[in-house]
């Protein structure tokens, strides 16, 4: 091979750690190669609670950095995104018996003041007996306080990192696993298997990142041959979506008398999230489901709250993950540390691997710079931090500017109705247009397969965000999952099959 098929960075995963630092890296200069096994932010990204928020639990376990970094990150994220985050007011509801009034009052003072909050509003306290937000609850609290975190589309968060890495020169490569890594002539050779063609490409590079979040230890274990690998802690994280329990835009925070907590949010439009659990894993992360217990839990805590209870069969979608917590030895699963840590391997003239154990949505792009001078320690300075004031692809509009943008859309597309503009520029902000293209009537936008997924968007996806499946695109990219039958996601997917096929015979 010759020099220039050497990259810099080589990173193992495509979830947001892997995606934010392939991001980063490129941007300052560095070549990257990044490779998923999966599809993009098919594993933990896309299981959050999709909040980009301090944590306010976590200062009962004196997590004082990581909800300072955290709360300082709601705003940066806001501005640089905010076609898929935005804020989102919580209302914690004071319950008797639980933790008492100014417990929650101390840990709210901190909240407001510890992380540099300038645009989002500060934390109030509410009349239970008068305020809106009592309407779906039960008549048992007369007090409750709000405060501000932010709402963000996860999956999306890591495709539009990915993008940005792509359009700045990084190979992002899906459905390619890395079936092995060896240390060759201070240099890594990496073995990437093709999953669809069964094919291995051999690659090069600098240094390897290790960002493969549940699989981290599989992949220091089976790929690059550790022996007695045990980093991470696997937490499965479960939530509920069912059919919309409240009107307006905020959220609730509930406290559960286990001393947990669980979260109902506003979810596309018609529907509310429930979420989530915490509870300690042991079985392959790709095979992570609800479990009936976690069911139960999830409809029981939040009928303590609700005036009508959420029952079983109201389910209409679950989602689980795990979470990959570096394990600090703590005794419950809801008490280990979210916190990230960053550990490298190799001397002078030995490639060096750094690992990425533990972190969150939240801190993902403080994350990458802490990477990056890890990176920088090994390979020299090239570039200077530049993440914090750059706006993700479609995100290139003010904080205050969603529905600016809708009008626009609109205007330049005078056949959409209002929803289905203000869902593409939730989606893709300033892109939007991309996806609509020279369109002037619906009958421009091709195939219609289900609710408002047209054609010309389900091949934007494929051809600029790495969509390979249905699921991708009806669980990952749009949720329009929640809206289409059996039978749509079918010819969904036969289409993207020839779609794929046509493709590759052209490429050919």
């Amino acid at each position: 091979m010759d020099q220039a098929a050497i990259h810099d960075v080589f990173v193992i995963g495509g979830g947001i750690n892997g995606c934010g630092i392939a991001r980063d890296a490129v941007g300052r200069g560095f070549s990257v190669y990044l490779a998923e096994m999966n599809d993009l932010a098919s594993g933990t990204s896309s299981g959050s609670t999709k909040l980009i928020h301090g944590g306010l639990r976590y200062l009962e376990h004196y997590e004082f950095r990581l909800v300072r970094e955290s709360l300082m990150e709601r705003e940066v994220l806001w501005r640089n995104a905010p076609h898929i985050i935005w804020p989102l007011r919580f209302v914690l509801p004071h319950a008797k018996g639980l933790r008492p009034a100014w417990l929650l009052r101390l840990g709210l003072f901190l909240y407001d003041h510890i992380g540099g909050r300038k645009l989002l509003p500060a934390t109030r306290t509410l009349d239970m007996r008068s305020d809106p937000a009592r309407k779906p609850l039960k008549p048992l609290f007369s007090r409750a306080f709000e405060y501000s975190d932010c709402w963000v589309n996860d999956a999306r968060l890591v495709v539009l990192n990915a993008r940005d890495a792509a359009d700045r020169g990084a190979i992002i490569r899906t459905r390619a696993r890395v079936a092995g890594a060896r240390r060759e002539n201070g240099l890594w050779t990496i073995d990437v298997e093709d999953r669809r063609t069964r094919t291995i490409e051999q690659v090069r590079a600098r240094l390897l990142v290790n960002a493969a979040g549940p699989w981290v230890d599989h992949v220091l274990s089976s790929a690059v041959g550790q022996k007695d690998v045990h980093n991470v802690r696997l937490v499965q994280g479960s939530h509920i979506v069912v059919p919309k329990k409240f009107d307006g835009p905020r959220a609730y925070f509930f406290q559960n008398r286990d001393g947990r907590i669980i979260f109902a949010i506003p979810y596309e439009d018609d529907f509310t999230l429930i979420g989530t659990t915490d509870r300690d894993y042991r079985g392959d992360p790709n095979s992570v489901t609800i479990t009936e217990a976690e069911s139960a839990y999830l409809c029981e805590a939040a009928s303590e709250y609700f005036s009508k209870p959420v029952r079983r069969e109201d389910i209409v979608w679950t989602y689980s993950a795990v979470r990959p917590l570096y394990d600090d030895g703590a005794s419950k699963a809801q008490e280990a540390t979210r916190d990230y840590v960053l550990k490298s391997e190799g001397a002078d003239g030995v490639a060096p691997l750094v690992n990425i154990f533990g972190g969150k949505i939240t801190t993902y792009r403080r994350l990458a710079e802490a990477m990056m001078e890890k990176i920088e320690g090994f390979l020299g300075k090239r570039g200077a931090p530049w993440t914090a004031s750059a706006a993700l692809p479609g995100g290139d509009f003010p904080t205050t500017g969603f529905d600016t943008q809708v009008d626009r859309l609109k205007s330049s597309y005078p056949f959409l109705d209002l929803a289905h503009a203000r869902r593409l520029v939730r989606l893709y902000g300033t892109r939007a247009k991309a996806v609509l293209g020279l369109a002037r009537s619906p009958a421009d936008l091709g195939r219609n397969f289900g609710a408002d997924l047209f054609e010309a968007e389900v091949r934007y996806l494929m051809e600029h965000e790495w969509a390979c499946t249905a699921e991708d695109i009806l669980w990952r990219r749009t949720k329009r999952g929640l809206r289409l039958a059996h039978e749509q996601v079918g010819i969904l997917d036969e289409f993207m099959r020839g779609a794929r096929g046509a493709r590759h015979a052209a490429a050919e």
